[in-house]
């Protein structure tokens, strides 16, 4: 029943559902942050072998760099007001480097889990939630276009997908039909989806399409 409401856009999911899908993203979510900081440890990015991984994180790199630093001085900062009483400074201590592991857990998901180009097709992915697999057969072409769109607009549009950075796409991928794929969330805006574009922003659109046509020629 979970899973009907999840995926028909035309049926409201219930406030259980909405809960119950909102801890299992947040857990998802905490399990990456982790693997991820390990992954930039292991210098081992999430890109399938004869593959090449395209970043999409350098309009919002430096933004992450500040967030990261203000949190870290906030931490000694606090401990220094709240030190005489330790009922106090012991939860917003380890809150504390909750917060900045988090941020830093991000980064480098967002640096380890590029947009990935491979033998089997396209990876679009975002942050820690998104990754939504394309394979070649379904891809009728990839072009460089880039486009701005009004702000706040949802990812699915008709019948078009669009993974944007700061309202930005410069990559678009035409299918050769509607293909389903899956988003985080509930219907109508995650869940399962029928699509026959998809936009998305990279940071080296070129280096993308260069990584693409060998497999499209191909195809």
């Amino acid at each position: 029943m979970t899973e009907q409401l999840r995926d028909d856009p035309t049926t409201a999911p219930t406030p259980l559902a909405r809960v119950l899908n909102f801890l299992h993203r947040a857990w998802i979510a905490e399990l990456r942050v982790y693997s991820s900081i390990a992954r930039a440890i292991a210098r081992r990015p999430a890109v399938p072998e004869g593959g090449t991984g395209v970043g999409y994180h350098r309009p919002v790199l430096t933004v992450l760099f500040i967030f990261i630093g203000l949190s870290a001085v906030e931490i000694p900062i606090l401990d220094l007001i709240v030190h005489p009483w330790p009922a106090v400074r012991i939860p917003l201590l380890i809150l504390g480097i909750w917060g900045v592991t988090w941020m830093v857990g991000l980064l480098c998901a967002m640096l380890m889990r590029p947009h990935a180009v491979g033998p089997e097709g396209v990876r679009v992915r975002s942050g820690l939630e998104v990754d939504v697999p394309v394979g070649w057969a379904d891809i009728a072409s990839i072009a460089i276009a880039r486009r701005v769109d009004e702000p706040k607009q949802p990812r699915i549009i008709g019948t078009e997908y669009a993974e944007r950075m700061q309202d930005e796409t410069n990559i678009e991928i035409e299918l050769e039909r509607l293909v389903e794929i899956r988003l985080p969330g509930l219907a109508p805006k995650g869940g399962t989806q029928r699509v026959d574009r998809i936009r998305l922003w990279a940071d080296d659109p070129r280096a993308f399409l260069d990584a693409a046509r060998p497999f499209l020629a191909s195809a």
